[in-house]
């Protein structure tokens, strides 16, 4: 299983907002919801996607979206703002789970079970690292990680990089799944 962890400092907590990109730039939560699951014509089963929401007015709040699980769903920006408010309001939708995990709960979790990448574009290169399918990646959004989460984060796992050249957090996810998928085809 492959997972995408993604720390959103802004992302509201609530229904209360007009449009994602006003909402604490959900807008970044819902490009990366798409570069983890969505393949054309397709949802990626083996991919879990994990936002940490840390904006107002309750943080933190973690919002899990199982592959395998998920159904009912496109992914153009009107139907993941409908999903996303619904969640938020608590209410359900199939594959889509919400709870008050911290970032730091989340990630210790994951540790147990799955090697975890931290991505930086001062990690090592990602062309030396043998990547194993049962991978947790780590990444900040438009932001970045705050010191003190990636400093707990490398107590598990370590820095990787695509590059020096910073790239959007839904572009390293599509770079990933391709390197993966790549890997994966020759076993």
């Amino acid at each position: 299983m492959r997972e995408f962890i993604l720390y959103s400092r802004l992302g509201r907590t609530d229904p209360n907002w007009a449009n994602l990109h006003d909402a604490g730039r959900l807008d970044i939560v819902h490009e990366c919801i798409v570069a983890s699951l969505f393949l054309s014509h397709g949802i990626r089963r083996n991919v879990i996607f994990h936002a940490v929401l840390n904006g107002p007015p309750t943080p933190p709040l973690h919002i899990e979206i199982d592959g395998a699980r998920l159904y009912d769903v496109r992914t153009d920006v009107d139907t993941w703002q409908r999903i996303l408010k619904k969640v938020l309001s608590g209410k359900q939708h199939p594959g889509i789970a919400t709870s008050r995990t911290s970032f730091e709960a989340l990630l210790k979790a994951k540790a147990e079970t799955a090697r975890v990448y931290v991505l930086e574009e001062g990690g090592r290169d990602i062309a030396e690292v043998a990547l194993p399918e049962n991978a947790v990646f780590m990444l900040g959004d438009h932001v970045g990680l705050p010191k003190k989460a990636e400093a707990y984060a490398l107590r598990y796992g370590e820095k990787i990089s695509l590059g020096k050249q910073p790239y959007l957090a839904a572009s390293c996810i599509t770079i990933l799944n391709y390197l993966l998928d790549k890997a994966n085809s020759r076993l």
